[in-house]
């Protein structure tokens, strides 16, 4: 058996009906209740920042990062981010949380924020938000809702609610 490599690059637009099986593979149909998805809902995820995995021809795995706001200024939403269930436990997940974040902070972004399992995106630098500090529009496991700065004194400046960014008049850049 030939081991295929795999090959982490932008997502494309014509990727988007590929990633909509791959969420309902791995997530189910009550994604779109979850609070997570409703802070990305009407969002136009950030080109730049929204990767893809592919092994040979096969998309396996997705990361899209949205903007947002709160208090204090901008921050980026992380999710989902998704591998397909026959492909997990490969590094694929890792590879493009590192990848993102890598773009993120390369362009200059300051802070995370991502509702998720905590012992998984430790690895990455997440830690839970303080209790009160910042608040998505609907209910959450405190343990789940993390974040990471990406630029020194960040963290400190932004509080409140967060608001999604929601999608302005032009040109999609994902479709």
């Amino acid at each position: 058996m030939t081991a295929l490599p795999l090959v982490i690059r932008p997502e494309h637009p014509d990727d988007g009906p590929a990633i909509e099986r791959l969420h309902a593979r791995a997530f189910g149909p009550g994604r779109f209740a979850r609070t997570a998805y409703r802070l990305r809902e009407g969002t136009v995820p950030l080109a730049d920042l929204c990767l893809t995995a592919l092994v040979g021809t096969y998309l396996v795995g997705s990361v899209r990062i949205g903007p947002a706001e709160a208090a204090g200024g901008s921050l980026l939403v992380l999710g989902p981010l998704t591998v397909d269930p026959s492909f997990s436990d490969r590094g694929i997940g890792s590879a493009l949380m590192q990848a993102s974040l890598d773009a993120a902070r390369s362009a200059g972004h300051g802070l995370v924020v991502l509702v998720g399992d905590a012992p998984y995106y430790r690895r990455f630098g997440f830690e839970p938000v303080p209790p009160g500090r910042l608040v998505l529009p609907g209910p959450v496991d405190p343990a789940r809702f993390l974040w990471l700065e990406l630029r020194e004194g960040v963290k400190a400046a932004r509080s409140g609610a967060i608001r999604p960014v929601r999608k302005r008049s032009g040109p999609d850049p994902i479709g």
